[in-house]
């Protein structure tokens, strides 16, 4: 299969996160690392913030479809600390870069979009209004963004635990009065 351009720019922004650790993320690095033209990569994206925002679009649609295939909720937020694990090296390498507020901002927006997404389909928090709605899964993924970013070896370890209990704190399965 054939690889969009797209893809290729992304690969090499990876390329020059991960392996050149660049502190300043241009376009120039971009389009000399994949090979492409300036009118290429203009092409398909505004900017880089633009290009960062529809990589975080793509990865949070496809992680809702893999957690709404676990079949459950737990699972799914299971799959959600896996995946957000697996890419934390990007995002911190990220934060490194000319680019570290936008990454912030559009991390924060994705993870609240896929909480608010679950919620709707699942029906979770049915007797709330929209307003309210938003205002707990804001609550949620800033609680789990929290964990992730604090997270350590020991966490690791513990996965199935932590998920168990951040699964039980959104359903509301754990309260301060039992």
């Amino acid at each position: 299969m054939a690889i969009g351009t797209e893809e290729l720019i992304v690969q090499a922004v990876e390329r020059l996160l991960m392996q050149k650790k660049v502190k300043k993320l241009t376009v120039k690095d971009i389009v000399e690392e994949c090979g492409i033209t300036r009118q290429t990569f203009y092409y398909h994206f505004r900017d880089i913030p633009d290009l960062l925002k529809w990589v975080l679009e793509r990865n949070t649609d496809q992680l809702l479809k893999e957690t709404l295939a676990q079949g459950n909720a737990e699972k799914g937020l299971r799959c959600l600390f896996l995946l957000a694990l697996n890419t934390r090296p990007y995002v911190e390498h990220g934060l490194r870069t000319n680019y570290r507020d936008e990454i912030t901002r559009m991390v924060e927006e994705q993870l609240f979009a896929f909480f608010l997404q679950v919620a709707e389909r699942h029906g979770l928090y049915a007797q709330c209004s929209h307003w309210e709605l938003k205002l707990v899964m804001r609550y949620h993924s800033q609680a789990v963004l929290g964990i992730l970013r604090s997270w350590s070896e020991a966490d690791s370890d513990d996965l199935d635990h932590i998920v168990h209990v951040v699964h039980q704190l959104i359903v509301g399965e754990i309260s301060p009065r039992q």
